[in-house]
């Protein structure tokens, strides 16, 4: 695997709408540095929701957004769905939470699956993506960082693959707010899931 694009946005605001948004990602030429908070430079409005040291990096993957381009009729260039890092050959649909990514001296941890909004919605400019995303099952991928490290495009990924029981993307967004059973909750605290997720399993 290798990196196929690194993105990067500033706030811009949505037509229609008060606020503004980080969303809108663009590919960027040469080495941009990559710490506990995401990448250097990189715009992120709405903290709630968005960024954080388990939510540092939004990754998607080259074959996932080829399936997109064909789904919509349209090429989804690097970054129209607010990630900044997409890895050529890679399928989201295979990834699960406690899965590593190494290029260089970076080293992220994936904490969870990108569930959709109407921020994003908004973004595509259909007020039905969220359910159209949903019903894909191809949720894109956050991680945490676990070393620093500058990236850019054309560089080798190492992907190394959880050891634990599975918890895979598209399972993480079809459990999203649901009540879990007891063998899924042990199954997914024993897995490095995102901080918030895993308080409110073991509330």
């Amino acid at each position: 695997m290798k990196i196929k694009a690194v993105c990067t946005g500033s706030p811009e605001r949505l037509p229609g709408k008060k606020y503004k948004t980080g969303i809108f990602k663009h590919a960027v030429g040469g080495g941009v540095m990559i710490d506990a908070e995401g990448l250097l430079g990189d715009a992120v409005c709405n903290r709630t929701y968005h960024g954080g040291v388990d939510q540092a990096v939004y990754i998607e993957g080259s074959l996932t957004l080829d399936w997109w381009s064909n789904e919509l009729g349209r090429e989804i260039a690097p970054g129209a769905f607010g990630e900044n890092l997409v890895i050529e050959g890679l399928d989201n649909r295979d990834v699960s939470v406690g899965d590593r990514f190494i290029a260089g001296d970076l080293v992220l941890e994936v904490t969870s699956a990108r569930i959709p909004c109407a921020t994003f919605a908004a973004r595509m400019d259909d007020p039905r993506f969220v359910k159209r995303y949903t019903k894909a099952g191809r949720p894109g991928i956050y991680c945490r960082v676990l070393a620093n490290g500058i990236v850019e495009a054309g560089m080798t990924v190492e992907y190394r693959p959880f050891s634990g029981a599975k918890v895979t993307m598209p399972e993480m967004m079809e459990t999203f707010g649901r009540k879990l059973s007891a063998e899924d909750r042990e199954r997914y605290l024993a897995a490095p899931i995102h901080y918030k997720l895993r308080a409110q399993l073991e509330a």
